[in-house]
């Protein structure tokens, strides 16, 4: 299965463990730009620097866009972050929305969170895995 990881640049770490397990399991991986640079960079690095200059210049949500166009499934990676338990930002809600419009398979890492917009990400009926790549 072709899956596009996604979630928050600060979990960057995590995607590339996320990355190894999946590719155990003979899944191909697409993984944000620059996840390398930001995991090197450590756990928990503020990327409120990620400007919307580059984003911009980089057309980085169009060209994810594409990549969850010809994929099978996307993962969000929805860790803690800013005080909120399983964390889902701006950029993963998209990306979720861009899924779901394509009618690809959306897998949630961990539970939904209690965010403002939790009855969209519900009507969205991610795959919820605990945790457990494996359930992939």
């Amino acid at each position: 299965m072709k899956i596009v990881i996604c979630g928050s640049m600060s979990s960057a770490v995590q995607m590339l463990d996320i990355e190894k397990e999946l590719l155990k399991h003979n899944h191909e991986v697409i993984l944000p730009k620059h996840t390398k640079e930001y995991a090197e960079m450590g756990l928990g690095v503020d990327t409120s620097y990620e400007s919307i200059k580059d984003k911009i210049e980089q057309d980085l949500i169009r060209d994810y866009f594409e990549e969850i166009k010809k994929a099978d499934a996307v993962l969000i990676v929805n860790v803690d972050k800013n005080g909120i338990h399983n964390y889902i930002g701006g950029n993963a809600f998209l990306e979720m929305g861009f899924a779901h419009c394509l009618n690809k398979t959306i897998f949630m890492l961990n539970n939904i969170p209690d965010m403002f917009y939790s009855d969209e990400i519900l009507a969205m009926q991610p795959i919820t895995l605990n945790g457990d790549l494996a359930k992939i």
